[in-house]
C-alpha cells in the first residue's frame, strides 16, 4: 500500500468521479485508475462500485475512508514536524475553538503567537465543541479548545483551562423577565428560547438544565451560530443562554446570571474550557509553542485582572497533562 494510492482513493471518494479526481490531482486518469486497481488488489476487496458510471463506496471503501484520512493527516504532520526542527521558522498550527472564544481571548493569543513565530501558519476552525472533537479525532486539527466533559471513549487528552459563567441574554428593554439580580432555570419555563444548532455544547447544556428542572424548553427559533443567535435575541425573538463574554460590544443586550434551582446558594450554570489533542499523536513543536503562548497569556491576564468578567482561570491551566 502506497501513500499515493491512498491520496488517489481519497480524491475519488470525495469527487465520486475518476476523471474529476484525476484533474484535481493533476494526473492522467488511466494512471489514477491503475493505482486504484492496484490498491484494491493489495487489500483483496473492491473499494468502489462502478455500476453504470455511478461511483459509490463499497463497504470496504467505507471502512478505509476514515483510516486513509488519518494516515495522510499524520504523514502531513510528520513532514511539518521535521521542517519545524529548523527552529520553528516554518510550520503550521491547526486550531479549533468555539465562536465565543474566537471572538474573545483567542484573538489576543493568536496575535502574541504570530508576533513570536511569524513563520508559523495559523489555521483556525470555528465550530461547536462536538464538531471540533470529531475533527480533532480524525486528524484534521492539532489542538482544539473544547468544552468538558467529553464522551468517555473519546481518544483525546484534555487540560482544563477556564471556567465560563453562562448567563441569560436578553434585550435591555425586556420587561418580561423577573426583576432580580439572578434568574432561576425555572424562569425559562414556557419562555421562547433562541437555540443553537446541533453540535453546540450550549444547546446541550441548556436543554439538560431545563429537563433536570422538570420541563422541556420551548424554542422560538433554532439552528443558529453564535452571531446569529445574539442577533435573534436583539430583535426580540427570545432569550438565549450564552457565555457572559460574548455580550461585550452589544449594548442592546444584557446578561443575567442563571441559577440551576431556586434555593439559596444554588450553583450557577457554567462550562469548563479545555485544550485537547489526540492521545496517539504527540503535539508538534509548533502546537506546543502555541500551548505555551496560550497558558502564558492566561496567567498574565489573570494576574493583572484583565480576564473578562465571568471567566475564571483554573489551576490545571499550568499543571494539566501534556
Amino acid at each position: 500500500m502506497q501513500l499515493q494510492q491512498l491520496s488517489y482513493f481519497l480524491a475519488v471518494a470525495t469527487t465520486r468521479h475518476f476523471t474529476h479526481a484525476a484533474e484535481t490531482l493533476g494526473v492522467a486518469q488511466p494512471s489514477l485508475s491503475k493505482q486504484i486497481r492496484a490498491l484494491e488488489t493489495e487489500l483483496g476487496a473492491p473499494l468502489f462500485s462502478r455500476a453504470r458510471g455511478n461511483i459509490t463506496l463499497t463497504p470496504a471503501g467505507e471502512a478505509l475512508l476514515p483510516l486513509a484520512n488519518r494516515i495522510l493527516a499524520d504523514v502531513d504532520t510528520a513532514r511539518l514536524e521535521v521542517q519545524e526542527l529548523a527552529g520553528l521558522r516554518r510550520g503550521r498550527v491547526r486550531l479549533g475553538a468555539t465562536p465565543s472564544l474566537c471572538s474573545g481571548l483567542l484573538a489576543d493569543t493568536l496575535r502574541l503567537f504570530h508576533d513570536g513565530y511569524p513563520g508559523i501558519r495559523l489555521l483556525v476552525e470555528e465550530g461547536g465543541s462536538r464538531d471540533l472533537v470529531r475533527e480533532l479525532t480524525r486528524g484534521a486539527l492539532d489542538l482544539a479548545l473544547v468544552i468538558l466533559p467529553l464522551a468517555e471513549d473519546t481518544p483525546l487528552v484534555t487540560s482544563p483551562l477556564l471556567r465560563e459563567n453562562l448567563v441569560v441574554a436578553s434585550r435591555v428593554d425586556d420587561t418580561s423577565l423577573p426583576n432580580r439580580p439572578h434568574l432561576h432555570i425555572t424562569d425559562l419555563r414556557d419562555r421562547p428560547l433562541v437555540m443553537f444548532r446541533a453540535g453546540y455544547d450550549l444547546r446541550e447544556a441548556t436543554i439538560a438544565a431545563c429537563r433536570h428542572a422538570g420541563f422541556e424548553p420551548r424554542f422560538a427559533v433554532e439552528g443558529g451560530e453564535m452571531d446569529a443567535v445574539l442577533r435573534f435575541v436583539e430583535v426580540g425573538l427570545g432569550v438565549a443562554v450564552v457565555p457572559s463574554t460574548v455580550l461585550t460590544g452589544r449594548p442592546g443586550l444584557c446578561g443575567t446570571p442563571l441559577l440551576l434551582d431556586g434555593g439559596r446558594g444554588a450553583p450557577g450554570l457554567h462550562r469548563t474550557v479545555a485544550l485537547a489533542h489526540r492521545k496517539d499523536v504527540a503535539p508538534t513543536h509548533a502546537a506546543n509553542a502555541f500551548r505555551e503562548t496560550l497558558e502564558t497569556f492566561l496567567i498574565d491576564a489573570n494576574a493583572d485582572g484583565s480576564l473578562p468578567a465571568g471567566v475564571e482561570l483554573l489551576a490545571a491551566a499550568v499543571t494539566g497533562p501534556r
